[in-house]
């Protein structure tokens, strides 16, 4: 086996973030872009608003009152003239202010009486400015953004139908280990595979398409065979297990017997420390990404590896992790990193139970991890937050 030095976890998410290249966009209606990273970035297409309009319901008007109504204005269908001195229309919400009117009064604070209007206006009330929330060609939205309901609103209000998003990256998940039961209570020595039901949904979360689950057994033959078979398939290759030294450990061999190259191999992080980051090239360069067999282990080297890489396909940068307050005293062995689960309870970090490696109770009530820097962090001290998806 090669003799691989184990690196530290932040240079682990920054070799992870740069192991591979964005992949090809598509064209999508807007529609269908929730959640998408976009491809490109999208600038204006006209102003926003694209022409004067009124801010609320009541009545246009133009020189000094009393004003005479003279007309109704609608949204969507423009007064079509000049307004003379004098003069006021009914007017809509949205709708396009005519020319010649300084101000618009809302219908609740005007007086109707004889087909005139007594109020007091104010010049420029309730008036939206065509341009005012944008300009044509100002950048709304920059490339790698994840379209959220409100930006794809943005972008259609500024008219776009369509919009290129990156390609969501196909995943293959072999799960390894012959102590796995698939179903019921496990017996006989077994546990239950925990892995295969939540992996796909973080995947998911993370932006990613999984195109395929198979169940692998623990010999070097067998795993050598489902990566060459499920290479050709997806964008990315993500094992479970078999990633430490021991006997039926075999991804390290049958990485190497295929040619793999090693970006990542252990992380000086607790848990998590044997994931690692290779590189397939058999009929093109597909990247694996191993996580350990512990459930929480396995979570935070897709945290640490994956989320990364998931996030490189798809135009997004490393994100840097804010800093957060901890309510609980931490302690980090020498010359590590510790990912600690829990939740932020009024900004500040509260550290979660059931944290073993591999247990699952704490990952299922917790919203992230505490990454804690080696030596002991005091109560009030900062840590960095690294949220779940």
């Amino acid at each position: 086996m090669t003799d691989w030095q184990e690196i530290s976890w932040d240079d682990a998410r920054t070799t992870a973030s740069g192991a591979v290249s964005p992949l090809l966009h598509e064209l999508l209606p807007l529609s269908r872009g929730l959640d998408r990273r976009i491809a490109d970035d999208y600038s204006a297409l006209c102003d926003l608003p694209p022409f004067t309009t009124s801010a609320m319901d009541g009545w246009a008007v133009s020189g000094e009152g009393p004003w005479k109504i003279v007309g109704d204005i609608k949204a969507g269908a423009p007064y079509g003239k000049e307004l003379e001195s004098g003069t006021a229309v009914r007017i809509a919400t949205g709708a396009v202010v005519p020319h010649g009117a300084f101000g618009i009064i809302r219908w609740e604070i005007a007086e109707v009486k004889d087909d005139y209007v007594h109020a007091h206006a104010t010049a420029g009330a309730d008036i939206r400015a065509a341009g005012e929330e944008s300009r044509r060609g100002e950048l709304l939205v920059r490339r790698g953004t994840k379209l959220s309901p409100s930006l794809l609103g943005l972008l259609a209000s500024t008219g776009y139908d369509q919009i290129k998003v990156f390609r969501k990256p196909r995943i293959a998940i072999l799960l390894l280990g012959d102590e796995l039961q698939l179903a019921g209570i496990p017996i006989g020595g077994h546990v239950r595979d925990s892995l295969g039901p939540q992996l796909p949904g973080w995947l998911g979360r993370l932006g990613a398409e999984v195109v395929s689950l198979d169940y692998v057994p623990d010999d070097l033959e067998s795993i050598v065979r489902a990566l060459v078979d499920v290479s050709p398939t997806c964008d990315l290759i993500v094992t479970t297990g078999g990633t430490a030294d021991g006997p039926r450990d075999h991804v390290h061999a049958a990485l190497e017997r295929i040619g793999a190259s090693f970006f990542v191999d252990r992380v000086r992080s607790r848990p998590g420390h044997p994931a690692l980051l290779a590189m397939l090239r058999l009929h093109t360069q597909i990247p694996v990404l191993g996580l350990p067999g512990n459930p929480q282990s396995a979570i935070v080297g897709l945290m640490t590896l994956g989320a990364p890489v998931i996030g490189a396909f798809q135009g997004d940068g490393l994100a840097k992790l804010s800093r957060v307050v901890t309510k609980n005293e931490l302690k980090t062995p020498e010359n590590s990193t510790r990912l600690i689960l829990g939740n932020l309870e009024d900004g500040q970090f509260e550290m979660g139970e059931h944290s073993g490696s591999a247990m699952l109770r704490g990952l299922a009530k917790s919203t992230g991890f505490a990454v804690v820097e080696s030596g002991i962090t005091p109560v009030g001290g900062h840590v960095r937050w690294l949220p779940l998806p």
